[in-house]
């Protein structure tokens, strides 16, 4: 009889351990999905089109100064940032904002920590033109390009129907095409998603469990656990200063309204593990410390050490393979090329 108790507990123990385990999965399954392939920019492109986007994403002749270009602060070796609390542009001038990642950017809704893009390819407008960035114009641009011979061939194959070729908008389109291919699939949470009880570890679903729980995923939700909704930064309580500066007040300064002061583009958490330091400040270094001030601004909850410490490890879970791209070699400049302005 003791012998057919024990068995019966053991198999309601097993059978509730598999009910969580399955609720778990479907509640996850509601909330997120799997990464996809490259973004709709990507989709159906030429390749010559995409082959021009990643010279021209490595291009630093695309600045004045002829030393920064769009991996300088994306860096696609480095988790798609530059580690840097904010990014170093044109005469060493630190830009207000950390640099968000590349990788599957394509998924966010719309581009920016304020949003003001509502694709890449209007993205990669702004960067080439701000002064503390590549401080450069359309037009020099496009006289940039025009003088490299290597380059008039590129456009022209890349955009075979256009009469004018190479012009500034055809180089944000490019760019656009190249930046959809980064992307960065089978991380062990899609993987997870997709049906693997196995790809996460034990304390990756107690992290799981408590994200979801706790009203994590109100935000960090969808095919990117973020990127598509705008946020209050400091809802439950006010941030540290140094993570919400006064000067800096978000998406109210694109729609002018008073009622988004202090609201910021929700970031992706996909491979957040490479992506340090955190928040539109870069104040935050630790992926720990970012877990604490979240609950405690967000969502006025103080987590414990061992939830921070599941949070991490969920999160890590979220890293996926790394786009491999093979450097590419950019045309020779002509006699006629700008000379660079420092």
């Amino acid at each position: 009889m003791r012998s057919a108790i024990l068995a019966a507990t053991a198999l309601a123990v097993v059978s509730g351990t598999a009910h969580a385990a399955d609720d778990l999965l479907k509640r996850s399954r509601d909330l997120f999905a799997p990464l996809p392939g490259v973004g709709s920019e990507a989709k159906g492109a030429d390749p010559a089109l995409v082959d021009l986007g990643k010279s021209l994403y490595f291009e630093p002749r695309l600045s004045a100064s002829g030393l920064i270009s769009c991996n300088t602060c994306h860096n696609v070796g480095a988790g798609g940032v530059d580690g840097m609390e904010t990014s170093v542009g044109h005469g060493w001038a630190k830009g207000p904002r950390n640099a968000p990642t590349v990788l599957n950017a394509t998924f966010n809704t719309s581009q920016f920590w304020d949003g003001r893009a509502p694709n890449l390819k209007e993205q990669a407008k702004g960067p080439v033109q701000a002064g503390v960035e590549m401080n450069n114009s359309p037009d020099r641009v496009e006289a940039t390009l025009k003088s490299i011979p290597g380059y008039v061939s590129q456009f022209a194959k890349a955009f075979p129907k256009a009469k004018d070729t190479v012009t500034f908008d055809n180089m944000a389109t490019a760019i656009a095409a190249f930046e959809a291919t980064l992307v960065t699939p089978d991380a062990p949470f899609d993987r997870y998603l997709k049906g693997d009880a196995k790809a996460l570890t034990a304390q990756q679903k107690k992290g799981l469990a408590t994200f979801v729980d706790s009203g994590c995923a109100s935000c960090h939700s969808g095919v990117n656990l973020g990127g598509n909704s705008f946020q209050k930064f400091g809802v439950a309580k006010a941030p540290p200063e140094s993570a919400r500066p006064e000067g800096d007040k978000g998406r109210e300064k694109v729609t002018s309204n008073s009622d988004d002061a202090f609201a910021f583009r929700v970031p992706t958490l996909r491979n957040t593990a490479l992506t340090a330091p955190y928040f539109h400040t870069g104040k935050v270094r630790s992926l720990e410390e970012a877990v604490r001030v979240m609950g405690e601004s967000q969502l006025g909850r103080t987590f414990s050490d061992a939830e921070t410490a599941d949070i991490v490890a969920f999160l890590g879970s979220l890293t996926g393979k790394q786009p491999q791209v093979t450097l590419p070699i950019l045309p020779a400049s002509s006699a006629t090329t700008p000379a660079p302005v420092l």
